[in-house]
Formats: C-alpha cells, sequence, structure tokens
C-alpha cells in the first residue's frame, strides 16, 4: 500500500498543509514538503491529534505536556503553557551604548541621459566645473550633451556624492525607491499565483495551457511557436492562477527572462520522450536567476518511447533532485493531448503557493505592475497586456508606462470579454492608450490624464537627448572597410519589428555577437514601420536602420535616399545578425538590393470564380506587373510575400497597370486581404559590395 503524503492527509482533514507540517515539525517528525511521504502509523496520529477541530496549537500543548524534560519540550503559544522566560543573552544592556555610524550623504536623483548642465544644477557646482571633471575622465562633451550612466557614476565618486540614476522623467520621491512589502502595507489579502511556463520548444508549454483552458490556441499560431507572450487566468477549486505562456525558441531568450522576472512559480515543461535540450537549460537559468519556486512537468509521457526517469536523472545533475528521490522539487508526470495529472499539477502549483510563498497585496492602493507584451491592432489602435502587481486598476483610469500615457477605454480577459476591475495577479489587455508601451515597463496610475500626458512627456524628451548624444558610428559599407584594415569599428544601428517580442529577440541575437570584431550599439528600438523620424535619427547618428518584418514608407524611403540612409529589412532574424558577422569579418557576399516597383492600395474585395478572392485596387505610385513578386503590408507590416497571380482591367487580363489606374489583383496562395491594405509589387538584384 502506497505511503499518505502530507497534502493528501491534509485534504483529508479539511486542514492546510502548512499545518500539517508545522505539526510534523513540533511533534519531532519533521517533513520536507507538502509532498512527502509518511508512514501510515505517523498518518494515523495525526488524523487522532489534529482531528475533531483540534488546531496544531492545541495539538501541541497536549504533546507537550508529558514531556520529560521541558528543555526538549516544543515551544508553544498556548496561554495554559508557561513561555519560558527571555534569554539573557539576547536582552539589550541598558549600560551598553550603542553607537551608530554617522550617516553618509544623502544621493542625488538624476534622471538617465541628464546633460552636463542639468547635472551641474543637481549636484550645486558649475557647469564648468563638470566639464573639466569629465575633461580629466577623458569624456570630451559639451554643457549640452548628456552623460552616460557610467560616467554619471565615476563623477559621483569623484564629487564624493553617491549617484541615484532613474528613468527619464520618473518622480524622485517614488522612482528607485521598493515597492511596499506585506508587512509594510495595510489591508493586504491573498492574491493569485502568477505562474510562468518554460521549456524546450514544441515540448508541450502551450498544450498545456492549451488543455487546461479547454480552448484550440495551439493551432493557430504561426509554425507552432509561440511569437508573443501570452496571459491567462485558470480556475482551479474556487481558487485562480494566472499563467504566462512564454516562447520556447532561442531567438526569444529575452522574452523568456522578462516573464522570470513577473512571475512567482516557473513551470518548466519537458517531453518525456525529448528529455533535457539547450533551451530547457535556459529556463532553469532564467528561473534561478528570479529566484522563483520551480516544479517540473514531465509531458508526453502517454507517448510509448516516454521516459520520466530519464528526465529526472538529467535535471537532478542540475539540481532538480525529485522529491521522490530525497530533493526538494516536485515533479508531475502529464500528458497535454490526453489530460493526464493537469488537475495534480494545478493542486501542486497552489500547494507550494501556499507553503512556500505568502502571496498578499493591498487591492486598495493605486494600480501599479508590468507590461508583458503590447502592439498595434488595426482598429483598436495600440493594446497592451498588462499585469496588475498592486492595487485594483479601473476602466477610466489615467496611466503611464515608460514614454507611453493613455486612459483605459476597455479592459478585456483572455476570452475577450470585458473586465471592470483588475485586481493584483489580474492579467487584462488594456485599450486607449496614445503611444505604444514597452515590454517590461511598470505601469502606474495617475490623478487625471494631463498628469498621465506631462510625465510621459518627460520621459519622452529624456530618451530623445538621450538618443541624440549617442556616439556616432559608421555604416555596413566602411564597418566591411574597417575590418579589412584591422580595425575595431563601432556600428549603430536602429531596430524596428512587428512586435515587442521581436525587437528584443533581434536585439539579444546582437548582444551576443563577439564585440571584440565589432561594437554594437543600439540608438533605437521600436514596434511598427519605418517612418520618417526613425531615417532622421538614423542620418543623425550615422546608424544602419533594420527592419525585421516591417516596411518604410514612400516618404522614409525618399528621405533615406536623400541622406543616404542604409535601411535593411529582413524576414529572417539570423538573416540580419549573420550580414553584420560577415560585413565584421570581411566576408560580405553580394548584396541582393530590393528594387521598388510599384504600390497599390485596397479600396474593395470580392471574389471570383476560380481565381479566388481578388483585391480591387487603385495604384498610387509605379507599376503593378502580373508574375511579379509582391507583399501585402498591413499598418506598416508585412503581412505576407507572394506573387501576383492575376491582374486585369475590367474583364482583360493585363501584363501590368501603372499609377492613377484600378485593377483586380490575385495575390497567389494567399485570400486574407482587408480594405486599407498596400500590396507592394517589387524586383531583386544581386549588386557586388
Amino acid at each position: 500500500m502506497a505511503r499518505p503524503r502530507v497534502h493528501e492527509v491534509a485534504k483529508e482533514l479539511g486542514i492546510s498543509s502548512r499545518e500539517v507540517l508545522a505539526h510534523l515539525e513540533s511533534i519531532g517528525q519533521p517533513a520536507k514538503s507538502h509532498s512527502s511521504a509518511i508512514d501510515e502509523p505517523l498518518a494515523e496520529r495525526l488524523r487522532l491529534e489534529l482531528s475533531n477541530g483540534a488546531t496544531p496549537v492545541e495539538a501541541d500543548a497536549t504533546a507537550a505536556e508529558p514531556a520529560p524534560e521541558p528543555a526538549t519540550a516544543p515551544v508553544v503559544e498556548d496561554a495554559s503553557v508557561p513561555a519560558p522566560p527571555p534569554v539573557p543573552a539576547e536582552a539589550p544592556d541598558p549600560a551598553i551604548e550603542v553607537t551608530e555610524a554617522p550617516p553618509g550623504p544623502d544621493p542625488v536623483t538624476v534622471a538617465r541621459g541628464v546633460s552636463v548642465r542639468d547635472f551641474a544644477d543637481a549636484v550645486g557646482r558649475s557647469p564648468a566645473e563638470i566639464v573639466k571633471v569629465l575633461l580629466g575622465m577623458g569624456e570630451m562633451v559639451t554643457v549640452t550633451q548628456s552623460i552616460g550612466d557610467e560616467a554619471l557614476v565615476l563623477l559621483g565618486d569623484e564629487l564624493g556624492a553617491p549617484i541615484r540614476i532613474v528613468e527619464p522623467g520618473e518622480p524622485e520621491a517614488t522612482v528607485g525607491a521598493p515597492s511596499p512589502t506585506p508587512e509594510e502595507d495595510q489591508d493586504v489579502a491573498p492574491r493569485p499565483p502568477v505562474v510562468t511556463v518554460m521549456g524546450h520548444v514544441d515540448h508541450g508549454k502551450t498544450s498545456i495551457l492549451d488543455a487546461i483552458r479547454k480552448t484550440e490556441v495551439t493551432a493557430g499560431e504561426a509554425g507552432g511557436i509561440t511569437q508573443h507572450i501570452g496571459a491567462y487566468q485558470v480556475t482551479f477549486e474556487n481558487r485562480v492562477i494566472s499563467f504566462i505562456d512564454t516562447p520556447g525558441h532561442e531567438a526569444f531568450t529575452s522574452m523568456r527572462a522578462r516573464g522570470a522576472q513577473v512571475t512567482d512559480i516557473v513551470v518548466l515543461v519537458v517531453a518525456a520522450d525529448d528529455g533535457v535540450m539547450p533551451q530547457t537549460v535556459e529556463a532553469l537559468d532564467h528561473a534561478r536567476a528570479a529566484g522563483a519556486p520551480i516544479l517540473v512537468a514531465v509531458n508526453k509521457v502517454d507517448r510509448p518511447e516516454a521516459d520520466p526517469s530519464r528526465v529526472r536523472q538529467q535535471l537532478a545533475d542540475r539540481g532538480l533532485l525529485p522529491e521522490e528521490w530525497g530533493g526538494e522539487t516536485v515533479y508531475v508526470d502529464v500528458s497535454a493531448k490526453q489530460g493526464t495529472n493537469l488537475d495534480l499539477l494545478l493542486e501542486n502549483i497552489l500547494l507550494i503557493a501556499d507553503i512556500q510563498l505568502d502571496l498578499k497585496a493591498n487591492p486598495d492602493a493605486e494600480a501599479s505592475g508590468v507590461v508583458i507584451e503590447a502592439n498595434l491592432d488595426r482598429g483598436r489602435g495600440a493594446l497592451a497586456t498588462l499585469l496588475v502587481k498592486r492595487g485594483t486598476l479601473f476602466a477610466g483610469d489615467a496611466l503611464v508606462a515608460g514614454a507611453a500615457w493613455g486612459r483605459v477605454r476597455a479592459m478585456l480577459d483572455e476570452r475577450s470579454d470585458a473586465v471592470p476591475a483588475a485586481g493584483p495577479g489580474r492579467p487584462v489587455q488594456v485599450l486607449g492608450w496614445q503611444g505604444v508601451p514597452e515590454a517590461g515597463d511598470e505601469f502606474i496610475t495617475l490623478d487625471d490624464e494631463r498628469e498621465a500626458r506631462r510625465l510621459a512627456g518627460e520621459r519622452d524628451h529624456q530618451r530623445r537627448i538621450t538618443e541624440q548624444g549617442a556616439a556616432r558610428g559608421v555604416s555596413l559599407q566602411t564597418l566591411l572597410a574597417a575590418t579589412r584594415e584591422g580595425e575595431v569599428p563601432e556600428l549603430n544601428l536602429l531596430l524596428k519589428a512587428d512586435g515587442h517580442g521581436s525587437v528584443e529577440a533581434l536585439d539579444d541575437q546582437l548582444v551576443k555577437m563577439d564585440q571584440s570584431v565589432v561594437s554594437l550599439n543600439v540608438v533605437r528600438k521600436g514596434v511598427g514601420g519605418i517612418s520618417e523620424n526613425d531615417v532622421t535619427l538614423a542620418q543623425a547618428s550615422d546608424a544602419i536602420v533594420i527592419g525585421f518584418n516591417v516596411v518604410a514608407n514612400s516618404q522614409a524611403r525618399a528621405l533615406a535616399e536623400a541622406g543616404g540612409v542604409d535601411i535593411r529589412t529582413y524576414r529572417v532574424i539570423y538573416q540580419a545578425v549573420q550580414d553584420i558577422a560577415d560585413a565584421a569579418r570581411g566576408l560580405l557576399g553580394p548584396e541582393v538590393r530590393e528594387v521598388p516597383l510599384g504600390q497599390a492600395e485596397v479600396r474593395a474585395t470580392f471574389r471570383v470564380p476560380r481565381l479566388g478572392l481578388v483585391a480591387g485596387c487603385m495604384v498610387l505610385e509605379g507599376v503593378i506587373r502580373r508574375n511579379g513578386r509582391a507583399r501585402l503590408v498591413r499598418d506598416g507590416t508585412i503581412i505576407y510575400e507572394t506573387r501576383v497571380s492575376s491582374l486585369r482591367r475590367f474583364k482583360d487580363d493585363v501584363r501590368e497597370v501603372a499609377t492613377g489606374f484600378e485593377c483586380g489583383i490575385g495575390l497567389e496562395g494567399f485570400q486574407d486581404v482587408k480594405e486599407g491594405d498596400l500590396i507592394q509589387a517589387f524586383d531583386e538584384q544581386e549588386v557586388a559590395r
């Protein structure tokens, strides 16, 4: 007969596992965790001592009475049992005078990217004196230029004043100060645990959530890889659990790290037939860095080649020793496909939250939390997924995150249902932003829109100053020449992509490059199509514009051609990284240059027998050619790349249509065309560098 576990006895008695563990400790039979197995005689003793409404304290008092020596009796809090006298060694001696070290100077709070003049005002020195000190440090700057973070710290050491760097525009009284702890906060209440699901690609992370939520999500994701972080809530035994689903592909390591920073518990998913893979180890490293408890879900145990013991051995070698082997890590064998042991997985999540964590927050405080993901949505504008960490967010609240601000026009849950209020631990999608916030930014609520607009404006102004003060660099062609001459050049980059996750993935891959070959400096990274402002900044900082799944509008292209700005667009992250790496090694091959041919706007859509969906278009510039290369662009983002399969003027098939004429365009292999979309025709040519 299998030995009962602690949480099973607790459930049987109708009390918490924490109380059972406390009682076991008091009777000299400690257990490691709620999943520890105990002998049947000990379980029977627990049933006797903790049944009939007896609390652990009462049982402890009963157990303490027959103890022969008071020194070995457990400490109790019952009023009927006299408390032991205080230990003299621990009592403070009034005869001893305690002297405290004199407090150091208060830190000077400055915004990141502060100018020399503003820094001088903050520390009470003249700008000329600050310039002189910086010159002695090897930094040649004027009074209007910004100072880097490292130089700010060194300046503080030189002037004898500690420097505290905050985000631009953040109030000095609040930024940098730690959030109130449950002990400091009043009126705290339990909140749902936030669980991040991590693991290798295709090991079944989203499938497990899909099985838990009983919805079909996985089938709708491109390539079977989760491209953006999603947040969901599920209810189990009248309790709520918040899940964050992070991607498993190695290109999205930074997104996975961001997910670990906001989580309470990490569920590490490992396929029983595949074992530990490189991304599994990366996820484990991020979970440990976040200091979150780890629960291992061994998935796909229904497959014939499944070997859960091998998974346990591989992870035990990396420090995750299973409880059944005498360790402290909980392992649950599950099958997302068949729904096996999913209830046990949820039960263990709640047990870990109850026993190892004290998850409380003040629901009545001003709402604050973290931006999980943000993007531009056609028709609804900027849309951000927020995780409320403290307080309650209401519809109509003014809020700011980074340099973006807005008023909560609507809040939606994972089923797109309206949510009137979101308390601690609740993920919601928020509409009403005046700009796209950045994933990972902390959001706060303010009294009104005017204050939110002012704070966001200050942050944006300071960020622009920081960007304009960035070091000037080189273009990709001069990078190639410089590496051939044996130099280590500096390359400035401006990154734009279709989502914040893609931007961070590209940035993460570039950071991993060998910096001894080329020094990379990202002057700006953002979401959306390449605009004139991007080209202007790239021209001012001698930067290359790298676009991933986005294109430049016609005005930006014209400005780039006039200013000699290099714009490069890619559909695969690794191609961008490979181009820069090849140029740094002096191995850049022929350039595949894109030649724009024309652009047409979709005015209407209709279906034609044997042709499928045809887009009624007006050619805005250039020409559209039948069988030529084309892409569908929606809000600056590339939706699909294909060929023009059919081209008609009225009922006649034509070879090409020029500017100012209407036509019907059919795209090969693509039917999801909407009014307002742009069809861009182009050609590709190989050009020797």
